[in-house]
């Protein structure tokens, strides 16, 4: 009669089994947290929409916007920006969804910034534009647009864009994947903040005095 043969057990190591535990529960703290990041966006609604409560009534009015009225009508002497995210339009809460109109004068440039909560969709309806934006591994991206041209920013990159032709004024529409994408404008944040100007010239290898005039030019946020 053959014997019944057995898998010899190996000694059994709680101490290493704590270990690999952690080590899993480590991962699995770390995944969870690198894809709340990557999914990073404006909070699903569970309603049709939101109502703000100071808000009484709701009709046609309340999802209409006319702040654009006549924005078309003047050429502006400066860069000039009209907005209609959930600030200005309330309506926009939770719809992940808002826009902007960028009129730019002859020569003028809407200066480096990011929008840390969206990409941008710029489409151009008038005269001509030079953008670019900067990927994480600072290589800079740029293209002349005409009119009926469409370019996107990616999600919190810097970015700008430039009216180049000093003897014709250009507009755009910008679109955003949220209600409240937030600007932060490079030079304002940089200069214009209270940063100690001997950290602002150590940082870009220069002297206070520098800084000093840099900071001059910059209007306060």
């Amino acid at each position: 009669m053959l014997g019944t043969w057995e898998v010899p057990k190996q000694p059994f190591d709680s101490a290493e089994l704590k270990v690999k535990d952690k080590m899993l529960l480590l991962v699995l703290v770390f995944a969870m947290a690198t894809s709340r990041t990557a999914i990073a966006s404006d909070p699903d609604i569970t309603s049709d929409f939101i109502v703000p409560l100071n808000t009484s009534c709701v009709d046609g009015k309340f999802f209409t916007y006319t702040g654009f009225r006549g924005v078309f009508d003047n050429i502006p002497t400066a860069f000039n920006v009209s907005k209609a995210s959930m600030v200005e339009f309330p309506a926009l809460n939770g719809q992940s969804v808002s826009y902007a109109v960028l009129q730019f004068p002859a020569g003028g440039v809407n200066p480096l910034h990011t929008h840390p909560r969206s990409a941008e969709l710029l489409f151009l309806v008038d005269g001509v534009l030079e953008v670019g934006f900067v990927d994480t591994k600072n290589i800079l991206y740029t293209q002349k647009l005409k009119v009926g041209d469409m370019f996107v920013f990616p999600k919190g990159l810097v970015h700008y864009q430039y009216n180049r032709n000093h003897d014709v004024p250009a507009t755009a529409i910008s679109a955003f994947g949220s209600a409240s994408a937030g600007t932060v404008s490079v030079p304002i944040s940089i200069f214009a903040t209270g940063i100690d100007d001997v950290i602002l010239a150590k940082a870009f290898q220069t002297d206070v005095a520098t800084i000093t005039k840099i900071k001059a030019g910059i209007s306060q946020p």
